[in-house]
C-alpha cells in the first residue's frame, strides 16, 4: 500500500478505505491509476496547481513528465532548448508546491508531481515528452528517448512499438528491470497486434517481478494466457502445489515449441522454479513427475530435485553425488537461482561455509542484475549458514533484512519461511513469546497454501523451544507428530533435521523404541554424506542411547568430530549433554571443564535456557552461581532480541516504531522491555539508556 501510495501516509489512508476485502487481504492486486488510490487527496492538490500562472504549469508539467515513472533527468537540458523562462518557477515556490534546484524541480510530495502532470491538456502533456526526446541523445539514453517518444503517441504504431521493445530489451540488459517494463508495458499499448500485445504484456510483467513490483506484474499477468509466469507469482505468493503444476506445464509446452528451441536455458530456469516448487511442498510424488520430465526432454537441472527424491526414497548414495554436483557449481557472477540451488545443496550436505559462499554471490548476482525480488530469496538460505556458523546476531539480523524485503516485492510464501526461520531463531536465544508469534503466523500461513517446508520448520521451532526448558514430553510429541505430516503439513529434510532433537527428548522421557530407528537412518546419511556434524550429531545420539563408559566414548567421538565442523550452537550443546553424563558419573573436573564451555558458549549465542540448564548442572556441581555466571555484560543479560530492541528503545524509537521495524506487533515489543527492565533491575527509559552507553564505553 505505501508503494502505491508513493509513501504518503495520507494517500495510504484513503486506499485502505476504499480496497475490496480480497485486495485487503492480498489475494487481488491494488488499483493503479492514481485517480482510484487517492482521489480526495489528488482533488485537493489538482487545485492547488490550477491555480498557478499557465508558465509556472508548464514548467511543472516538464519537471513531472521528466521525473515519473522513468527518471530521465533532461529537465534543464529540455527548458534551454525549449528556451523557457525558469522565472515563473518563483510561484511554485511561494505556494510551497515545488522549488528548484542545481538538479532540477523538487516538488513537495509525489501527490504534488501527479497532479502537475494531470491538470495539463493530452496536447501539453505530448508536447512535454516530444521536448525531453529531443533532448535526450547522450550514449546509454537512448531507452529513456524511445520512453518520452512512446509516450507522446496519439495511438498504436507498429514502429514505434518496435523501437519500444527494442528500448525494453536493451535496458533489460543492462540491469534495469523498472525501466525495461515501462518500456514494455508501453510497447503493449501501442501494439496493434493482439498477439504481440499479449507477448509484451508478459515480458513488462517478468520485469516488473524482477523489479520487486509484485502489483504491477500481478496486474500485468491478467493480461496474458502466461503459465509460466503464472506459477511464478504463485510459487512466491500463492499456493504451491497450484504453482508447480503450472511451471511443469510451462516447462513441457516451451521445451516442444520450435520457435524457442534456441533458449534451451528457458526451459532449464522453469524447471528450476518447479523443483523449487517442490522443495517447499516437501511432495515426493512432485519430485519423481519433474525429474522425469528431465529425463524426457533432456534438460539438465539443478540437482536438488534428483536429490530430493533420491533422499526421500533412501537412495542416499544418488542423492549425495547429485548434491556434491550441484554445490560445486557457485563460481562468482553466476546466474542467481543457480547459486541459490548451490547453496541449499550445500546446506542438505552440512556444508555452511560452502552454503554461505554460494548465497553471497546469489545475492551479490542478483543486485548486479537489477534482480531486486532474488535478493530475498539468497538471504533465506544465508540465514541458516550464518546461524549454524557461530554467528546467532548476523543471521536474525540477516533474516528480518530478508523478511522486509519479502513483504516489499510481494513474496509472501518466502516471507513465511523467514518468519518459520525467525520463530527457530528466537526458540534459540529462549523469546517463548516471539518465537510461538512467529511460529503460529508461519504456520497458520503455510498450511492455507501447502507449504510444507515453512509449516515444519515452525512445528521444529516449538519443539526446540519445549526441548530447551525442560518440557521433553512436548517436545517429543510435536516432533512424532511432525514425522507423521504428508506433503504441504511437513518436510523429510525438516524431520530429518530433527531426529538429534527427537532422540534426546525420547532419552529423558524413556520413550526410546521409535528413536532407535530413526537415529540408524540418520547414521545412515551422515555416512554417506560424510559431514562432521551430522557424524558428530550421530555420536551424540549414540551416546544417549548408550551409558556409562560407551556413552562417554560417543561423546568424546562427537566432540572430535565439532571440532572439524561448523556448527557451533550444536557442538556447546554436546558439551551439555557431556558434561551432565559425566557428572552422573562423579567425573566431576572434567564435567566442570566441559559445562563451563558450553555456558560460554550459550552466553555468545544469547541463549538463556540453555546457558540456565548449564548453570543448573554447574551449581549441582557445587558451583557457586555468579562464578557460574561468566562476564556480567548487557550481552549476557538479556537474549539476542531483547538487546536489539534494548538499543532501540534508548535511541528513541517508540514500540510501535520498533514493532514495525522488527514486523511484531507492539504487544509483543512492550512484554520484551518488560523483561529488560527486569533481568537489568531498572524502572525506566532514562536508565536504559545510561546502562547501554555504560555498555557501549
Amino acid at each position: 500500500m505505501l508503494r502505491a501510495a508513493h509513501g504518503d501516509p495520507r494517500a495510504a489512508v484513503e486506499l485502505a478505505s476504499v480496497l475490496s476485502e480480497p485486495q485487503l487481504t492480498g489475494l487481488e492486486p491494488l488499483p493503479a491509476e492514481p485517480a482510484t488510490l487517492a482521489p480526495a487527496l489528488l482533488r485537493v492538490h489538482r487545485g492547488e496547481v490550477r491555480a498557478l500562472p499557465e508558465d509556472t504549469r508548464r514548467l511543472l508539467l516538464l519537471a513531472a513528465a521528466d521525473q515519473h515513472p522513468i527518471a530521465t533527468r533532461a529537465f534543464l537540458r529540455a527548458v534551454t532548448a525549449g528556451r523557457l523562462d525558469t522565472r515563473p518557477l518563483d510561484d511554485a515556490e511561494a505556494a510551497g508546491l515545488a522549488h528548484a534546484t542545481a538538479g532540477g524541480i523538487v516538488f513537495r510530495d509525489p501527490w504534488t508531481r501527479i497532479a502537475a502532470y494531470e491538470t495539463a491538456s493530452a496536447e501539453d502533456r505530448r508536447e512535454a515528452h516530444h521536448l525531453l526526446a529531443r533532448v535526450l541523445c547522450g550514449e546509454g539514453e537512448s531507452p529513456r528517448r524511445s520512453w518520452h517518444r512512446g509516450a507522446a503517441a496519439l495511438g498504436p504504431s507498429r514502429r514505434l512499438a518496435a523501437e519500444l521493445r527494442a528500448a525494453a530489451d536493451a535496458a533489460r540488459g543492462a540491469g534495469e528491470p523498472a525501466l525495461a517494463c515501462a518500456l514494455a508495458e508501453r510497447a503493449a499499448t501501442l501494439s496493434p497486434e493482439p498477439r504481440d500485445r499479449a507477448r509484451l504484456f508478459a515480458r513488462a510483467a517478468a520485469d516488473a517481478w524482477h523489479s520487486g513490483d509484485g502489483d504491477r506484474a500481478r496486474r500485468l499477468v491478467a493480461h496474458t494466457d502466461d503459465d509460466a509466469l503464472g506459477g511464478l507469482l504463485a510459487l512466491r505468493a500463492g499456493n504451491a502445489t497450484e504453482a508447480f503444476d503450472a511451471l511443469l506445464t510451462a516447462t513441457v509446452r516451451l521445451a516442444g515449441d520450435e520457435a524457442r528451441k534456441d533458449r534451451p536455458d528457458a526451459a532449464v530456469h522453469l524447471l528450476a522454479r518447479a523443483t523449487e516448487a517442490a522443495i517447499y511442498t516437501g511432495d515426493l510424488r512432485r519430485c519423481r513427475e519433474a525429474a522425469a520430465v528431465a529425463d524426457r526432454l533432456g534438460i539438465a537441472v539443478p540437482g536438488t530435485l534428483g536429490a530430493l527424491a533420491a533422499a526421500f526414497e533412501g537412495r542416499y548414495d544418488d542423492a549425495r553425488d547429485a548434491l556434491q554436483a550441484t554445490a560445486g557449481r557457485c563460481g562468482p557472477g553466476g546466474d542467481p537461482t543457480l547459486l541459490i540451488h548451490s547453496g541449499i545443496a550445500a546446506l542438505m550436505l552440512g556444508d555452511h561455509t560452502g552454503a554461505a559462499t554460494a548465497t553471497v554471490r546469489a545475492a551479490a548476482a542478483a543486485r548486479s542484475r537489477g534482480d531486486a525480488v532474488t535478493v530475498p530469496q539468497a538471504m533465506e538460505f544465508r540465514a541458516y549458514a550464518d546461524f549454524w556458523t557461530g554467528r546467532p546476531r548476523a543471521a536474525e539480523a540477516g533474516a528480518l533484512e530478508a523478511l522486509r524485503q519479502a513483504h516489499a516485492t510481494g513474496q509472501d510464501n518466502g516471507a513465511c519461511h523467514l518468519q518459520a526461520a525467525l520463530a527457530l531463531f528466537a526458540a534459540v536465544a529462549g523469546d517463548e513469546d516471539v518465537c510461538r508469534e512467529r511460529a503460529e503466523a508461519a504456520r497458520s500461513y503455510a498450511l492455507a497454501r501447502g507449504l510444507g517446508l515453512p509449516a515444519a520448520l515452525s512445528l521444529f521451532a516449538l519443539a526446540f523451544l519445549d526441548l530447551s526448558t525442560g518440557r521433553f514430553a512436548a517436545s517429543g510429541a510435536r516432533l512424532r507428530a511432525l514425522a507423521g505430516f504428508g506433503p504441504g503439513h511437513g518436510h523429510r529434510a525438516i524431520r530429518h533435521l530433527a531426529t538429534p532433537l527427537y532422540v534426546e527428548a525420547a532419552v529423558h522421557t524413556g520413550d526410546t523404541r521409535v528413536a532407535v530407528a530413526a537415529h540408524a537412518d540418520y547414521d545412515h546419511w551422515a555416512r554417506t554424506v560424510r559431514s562432521p556434524d551430522d557424524l558428530a550429531l550421530s555420536a551424540r545420539c549414540r551416546a544417549l542411547l548408550a551409558t556409562g563408559e560407551d556413552a562417554v566414548e560417543h561423546y568424546r567421538t562427537a566432540l572430535d568430530l565439532h571440532a572439524v565442523g561448523t556448527r557451533e550452537f550444536e557442538r556447546a550443546r554436546t558439551e551439555l549433554l557431556f558434561g551432565a553424563a559425566l557428572r552422573r558419573l562423579r567425573r566431576r573436573t572434567e564435567a566442570r571443564d566441559r559445562l563451563h564451555s558450553a555456558l560460554e558458549a550459550f552466553e555468545h549465542f544469547g541463549s538463556p535456557h540453555c546457558a540456565a540448564r548449564a548453570r543448573g548442572e554447574l551449581r549441582a556441581l557445587g558451583e557457586p552461581a555468579a562464578q557460574a555466571n561468566g562476564a556480567d555484560d548487557l550481552a549476557a543479560r538479556l537474549t539476542a532480541q531483547q538487546l536489539m530492541i534494548a538499543r532501540m528503545a534508548a535511541e528513541g524509537a517508540t514500540n510501535r516504531e520498533i514493532a514495525s521495524r522488527l514486523l511484531l506487533s507492539p504487544r509483543t515489543i512492550d512484554h520484551h522491555l518488560r523483561g529488560v527492565f527486569a533481568r537489568l533491575d531498572i524502572r525506566s527509559r532514562i536508565e536504559l539508556v545510561r546502562l547501554l552507553g555504560e555498555d557501549r564505553e
